[in-house]
């Protein structure tokens, strides 16, 4: 097993997210992904979209641990926690 996993899992846990992010604002709004971010942000809401999109990392940890990837888990688990910690400061 190498360290780099855990790295390679922690970006993929972070793109999961931004691109869950943004599949909650095209599926949900009716407004382009720039557009609709923006929006949100002025809402205040960011954090709260935020933390949906990052739905997607609990599916991408399974998947990892399906597959016996277990430093990339982490890695996903690590990214979690940091969007948390994101969250709660937006």
């Amino acid at each position: 097993m190498k360290k780099s996993d855990l790295f390679i899992g922690f970006f993929m846990g972070i793109v999961a997210a931004i691109l869950g992010t943004l599949i909650f604002l095209l599926t949900f709004t009716k407004m382009d992904s720039l557009e609709g971010l923006a929006t949100i942000r002025e809402q205040g809401i960011m954090g709260k979209v935020l933390t949906l999109g990052a739905i997607i990392n609990l599916l991408l940890f399974f998947v990892l641990l399906k597959n016996n990837k277990d430093l990339m888990a982490r890695g996903v688990v690590l990214s979690t926690i940091i969007l948390a910690i994101i969250t709660i400061f937006l």
